[in-house]
């Protein structure tokens, strides 16, 4: 038995892995291959049954991985993205949480045949989106910067308030059989709604101070945080059933929102955690759907998806933006993608159960019917919401272009031979001759550090994929490396390497390796290299390879006063000469290097 848990276990992390994977392979959101693992697993082949493998454990580690995966959404909550957009926001989990329950709700009734407090409940469960689907389908919808914050903050702060309100509606339908429903409902209320805020303000703005202050050691800040969204989760429950999940939401949103506490590295961390936990709770959630229960899905469950996709959602949409600065093609979209997640799976689960207990048999079909719903809008809107924002002309160019730290001349004309192949550039130094030499040359800028508060948010990083770092200063470069990784992954970020005769410097006295960029252009070809050459009169020279003239050949003609920078595929595609990896580019592609002219003859 302990060997099997053992292998189950084993089993569920690495299939979480392989379905990542697989989802960043195909552009699509993890949840689709994550569900499908899971009713492999459980009911088509009975390798994993979650119940016998967990226990009584299951719901309660749960339960933990779900306020871990919503600590984590609220420390991206930032007030000052939101600005322009409070309204649309507060309207969406206001009223128009409410709007779309109440249909969910009468669909469940009329379409389903849920008694009406079963249809309460799904519609009240059914009022969460959630950042477990939301943020993997903005990577791939990638929706402009409003549609996308107000899509972000609706999901992650929905969450909890639409637990809150299936718990009321759970405990309505408790305390009806014996009598004084609605007063023992707001009683509820009020209690998991002071618990949750108080709880939650005041273990945020003490672990910030902590964080402030340095009174923890760096080493510890991840572990201490980890321990302190379990306790706060675990506590707010003990003293108000179910506010633990509102509890952990504020503790997330107090804390990033406070001056000077440095949470960049709990969100890389908890990030990397939620990631593991989404994946397996998914897999254990499906898991636990029985045939049985699915083969009585009819033509009414269909028509529940059906009106909460194309009713409910975009009518909430549309009263909750009256007035809004948003577009109607921004609106269309907002109302389109709204799929369900993980809390409406982990609560569907625990109040199917515990409804059973209390003689609701068909509260059986809450499971099914509440995993049909995630489905189908996961699959209808990862599939149609990218063309559609492609349609309404409101998604963000592909991350085709290039952020250069520097503006030096080594940077101007890079960039500008980058420009002038169709590829955005934009130019960040501290340095205003730098700068406005840049402008002169028709290339957009920054003036500021790259690194700096002020670029955070002021810096338009819409339609850039890729970082250079190009500065003389190779502290700013690694700097940048380090602090853009997040934005454009290890495969994005690159750095001038030092030269040759700096090398037993470097080791010495410079960045560890690990923490620098992708070594730009080739060992050896520094920031001194490059811009002695262009002093000596080189120039970057484009070349489109052919059968004739294939890269082979232009080695052979260039290979002592040529450096090779870039690639351009025939499909517009840029590749970055680096000295970690090999490129050979074929026919069509054209070939960006720097080219030193040819030596004179001597005189005679």
């Amino acid at each position: 038995m302990n060997e099997h848990a053992l292998i189950a276990l084993a089993g569920i992390g690495l299939l979480g892995v392989a379905c990542q994977w697989l989802a960043w392979r195909a552009k699509l959101p993890a949840i689709l291959f994550l569900l499908i693992a899971g009713i492999l697993a459980g009911p088509v082949t009975g390798w994993l049954n979650p119940d016998r493998l967990f226990g009584d454990l299951l719901f309660p580690l749960v339960s933990l991985a779900v306020a871990v995966i919503l600590f984590e959404g609220s420390l991206t909550l930032k007030l000052d993205e939101i600005r322009g957009l409070e309204r649309v926001v507060r309207n969406l989990v206001s009223f128009g949480m409410l709007i779309s329950g109440t249909i969910s709700a009468a669909a469940a009734h009329w379409l389903f045949g849920f008694d009406w407090p079963l249809a309460a409940l799904f519609g009240a469960m059914m009022t969460v989106t959630g950042p477990t689907v939301i943020v993997p389908m903005l990577r791939t919808v990638r929706p402009n910067a409003a549609v996308a914050k107000a899509l972000r903050w609706e999901g992650i702060v929905i969450d909890p308030l639409g637990a809150l309100l299936a718990v009321l509606v759970f405990e309505f339908i408790i305390s009806s059989q014996a009598g004084d429903a609605l007063g023992h409902a707001a009683l509820v209320f009020a209690l998991i709604l002071g618990t949750g805020i108080a709880l939650g303000v005041a273990t945020g703005h003490l672990l910030g101070l902590l964080l402030r202050n340095y009174l923890i050691p760096e080493y510890l800040h991840n572990v201490v945080t980890l321990g302190l969204v379990f306790a706060v989760f675990a506590g707010a429950n003990a003293v108000a059933s179910e506010s633990g999940l509102l509890a952990v939401t504020v503790m997330g949103m107090w804390l990033t929102n406070m001056k000077r506490v440095p949470v960049e590295a709990i969100l890389d961390f908890k990030e990397s955690l939620s990631m593991f936990f989404i994946s397996g709770l998914f897999i254990i959630l499906a898991a636990r759907l029985h045939p049985g229960e699915m083969a009585l899905m009819g033509w009414g469950a269909l028509g529940v998806l059906a009106v909460m996709q194309l009713i409910a959602r975009p009518l909430k949409v549309a009263l909750a933006t009256v007035g809004s600065t948003l577009s109607w093609r921004e609106r269309v979209l907002l109302g389109w993608i709204g799929p369900r997640g993980i809390i409406a799976a982990a609560i569907s689960a625990l109040f199917a159960l515990r409804l059973q207990e209390h003689g609701y048999a068909e509260a059986k079909l809450l499971v099914p019917l509440t995993f049909l719903v995630i489905i189908g809008t996961v699959v209808l809107q990862s599939l149609t919401a990218r063309p559609l924002a492609r349609l309404l002309g409101v998604a963000e160019p592909e991350p085709r272009g290039v952020l250069i730290v520097g503006a030096n001349p080594v940077a101007r004309a890079i960039g500008r031979a980058l420009f002038k192949q169709g590829f955005p550039v934009i130019l960040a130094d501290s340095s205003w001759e730098h700068v406005s030499a840049a402008r002169m040359d028709g290339l957009s800028t920054y003036h500021g550090n790259p690194v700096s508060e002020h670029a955070d948010r002021r810096l338009d990083l819409v339609g850039i994929g890729h970082l250079f770092g190009l500065s003389p200063q190779r502290d700013l470069n690694v700097l940048a490396a380090r602090y853009y990784r997040r934005e454009f992954g290890d495969r994005g970020v690159f750095t001038l390497t030092a030269s040759l005769e700096d090398d037993q410097r470097e080791s010495k006295h410079g960045v560890a390796a690990e923490f620098h960029g992708r070594p730009l252009f080739g060992k050896g070809v520094s920031y001194r290299k490059l811009a002695e050459r262009l002093r000596q009169g080189a120039e970057i020279r484009a070349t489109t390879l052919s059968e004739q003239f294939d890269y082979a050949a232009w080695c052979a003609a260039n290979a002592e006063r040529a450096i090779a920078l870039f690639a351009i595929d025939p499909r517009g595609k840029l590749r970055i000469f680096t000295a970690d990896a090999e490129i050979k580019p074929g026919v069509g592609a054209v070939l960006l290097a720097l080219v030193s002219p040819e030596a004179k003859p001597p005189a005679a």
